[in-house]
C-alpha cells in the first residue's frame, strides 16, 4: 500500500486551522486535518466562546464580519451550537459613555450595525445588571456565541459527513520535507503522508515542528484565566456582556478620537493593568454564567514560564469585580481553568513560508474564534494560487 496522498494537509485541528481545511475543500482540494491529540484542546476549547467582531480593529472586523456569515450559514446546515443573540459593552462612568458612542459613529460609518442604548434599557435587558455601574450601553446585534468546547468537534463532524475532510487524530507531525512529488511528512509513529501543500495551524505548540524559526520570532503566548459558575437556575442572561474594563482594553476602541487621552489617565500599576483583567460574562447552554479573563505573557521560547497553576488573587479579583457589575443568582464557582493563545508582539498574526509549498500561519491571538473563518476564506486564496503577497515574519 503506497503512502496516502493529499492536496492539503493541515497541522493542527483548532479553529484556525479547521477554517484553512473549510475553505479549501469548498476550493476542490483533497484536505486532512492532522491532530496530535484525540480532539482540539487548545485556546479553540479554553477560550470564552464569542464571536465579536466589534472588539476589532477595521481590518480584522471586516475579517470577523465575513467569520460571522460563515457561521450562521454553517450553523443553518447543522448545529455547531451558534446562537445569535447580541453583544453589549457597558459604561460605568462617562469615559467609557464616550468611547461607545465613538465607536458607534466609527462602525455607522463602516456600515456594522450597532445600537447605543441608555442605562434603562440595560436594566430592563439584563437581570440583575446593577444600577449604580451601568451608565450606558453599545449593542451589536449581529454577534453570536458559542460553545467553545461543543463547537469545534461538531463543526469536525460536520466537514467529516458533508465535505469529506478527513481527520487523523493522535499523531504529531515531527518531520516536513519538500520531494519532488510534494512534501513528505512522518509523524512521531512512524506514519508518512504525502502532500502538494503544508499549512502548520500549531497554536502554540512550537516544540514539534521548526522550533527555531519560533525561538527566532516576535510570537508571544498569552495565559487567560475563566471561571464557570455553577447553574444560575431560571436566570437567563443573553449574549455576551462586555463592561467598562473591556471598553478600556479591546483594539476597536484604540481607534476612538478620545482613547489615548482617556487611557493616559488610568493607574498604570494597578492589578487589572498588570494582569490584563477586563469582566465580561456569558451564560452557558447549561445555565452556569462564564466571566472572564486575565492575561499574562511570555516569549515563545519561554512560555514554561507560565507555569501550570492558576493565580487565584486573580480569579477572587474577578469575582469581586463581577459582583459590582452583575447581582448573579450564586457566584459559586463549579469550574476554573486557563487557556493559552499566541500572538505576534510587532504584527497582527504569525506567517512564514518555509518553502514554496510549507507554510506557517499562527498566532492569531485573542482574534482566533471570531476571526478565523474569514482570514482563512482569504488566506487559503492566496495559499492555493501561490501569490506571493504574503507577508512574513523573517
Amino acid at each position: 500500500m503506497g503512502i496516502k496522498k493529499y492536496d492539503l494537509i493541515i497541522v493542527g485541528g483548532g479553529v484556525l486551522g479547521t477554517f484553512h481545511a473549510y475553505h479549501a475543500i469548498k476550493s476542490g482540494l483533497k484536505v486532512a486535518i492532522v491532530e496530535k491529540n484525540s480532539q482540539p484542546q487548545g485556546a479553540t476549547v479554553r477560550n470564552f466562546g464569542q464571536v465579536v467582531p466589534s472588539g476589532m480593529n477595521t481590518k480584522w472586523q471586516n475579517y470577523g464580519r465575513e467569520s460571522l456569515d460563515i457561521y450562521k450559514n454553517i450553523q443553518s446546515q447543522f448545529d455547531i451550537s451558534i446562537r445569535q443573540n447580541g453583544t453589549i459593552y457597558i459604561a460605568s462612568n462617562e469615559e467609557e459613555v464616550q468611547l461607545i458612542e465613538e465607536l458607534y459613529q466609527i462602525n455607522k460609518a463602516n456600515g456594522y450595525k450597532s445600537e447605543l442604548v441608555n442605562k434603562e434599557f440595560c436594566l430592563n435587558k439584563y437581570a440583575g445588571l446593577r444600577s449604580d455601574y451601568c451608565k450606558a450601553g453599545l449593542f451589536f446585534p449581529e454577534e453570536v456565541t458559542v460553545e467553545p468546547r461543543v463547537m469545534i468537534n461538531k463543526l469536525h463532524a460536520f466537514l467529516k459527513n458533508e465535505h469529506n475532510l478527513e481527520i487523523i487524530t493522535n499523531q504529531t507531525i515531527i518531520h516536513a520535507d519538500e520531494t519532488n512529488n510534494g512534501v513528505k511528512v512522518i509523524t512521531a509513529l512512524g506514519y508518512e503522508f504525502l502532500t502538494e501543500k503544508l499549512i502548520i495551524c500549531n497554536g502554540n505548540d512550537f516544540k514539534s515542528l521548526y522550533p527555531e524559526i519560533f525561538n527566532n520570532s516576535d510570537l508571544v503566548v498569552s495565559k487567560l484565566q475563566m471561571l464557570q459558575t455553577k447553574s444560575q437556575g431560571n436566570y437567563k442572561l443573553d449574549g455576551s456582556i462586555l463592561t467598562g474594563l473591556s471598553i478600556r482594553r479591546y483594539e476597536a476602541f484604540e481607534e476612538c478620537a478620545s482613547w489615548k487621552q482617556i487611557k493616559a489617565k488610568e493607574e498604570a500599576s494597578s492589578f487589572e493593568k498588570k494582569y490584563g483583567i477586563h469582566i465580561l460574562f456569558k451564560q452557558a447552554t447549561d445555565g452556569s454564567v462564564i466571566l472572564g479573563d486575565s492575561h499574562e505573557y511570555a516569549v515563545a521560547k519561554n512560555i514554561d514560564d507560565l507555569g501550570f497553576d492558576l493565580n487565584m488573587d486573580i480569579d477572587n479579583f474577578m469575582i469581586n469585580e463581577a459582583k459590582k457589575i452583575i447581582d448573579l443568582p450564586t457566584y459559586e464557582i463549579q469550574n476554573r481553568w486557563f487557556g493559552m493563545y499566541s500572538q505576534c508582539k510587532n504584527s497582527d498574526i504569525f506567517q512564514h513560508n518555509v518553502s514554496d509549498n510549507i507554510h506557517i500561519v499562527t498566532g492569531i491571538g485573542g482574534k482566533g474564534m471570531t476571526g478565523s473563518a474569514g482570514f482563512a476564506k482569504n488566506n487559503i486564496a492566496t495559499i492555493i494560487n501561490k501569490n506571493t503577497n504574503i507577508i512574513t515574519n523573517e
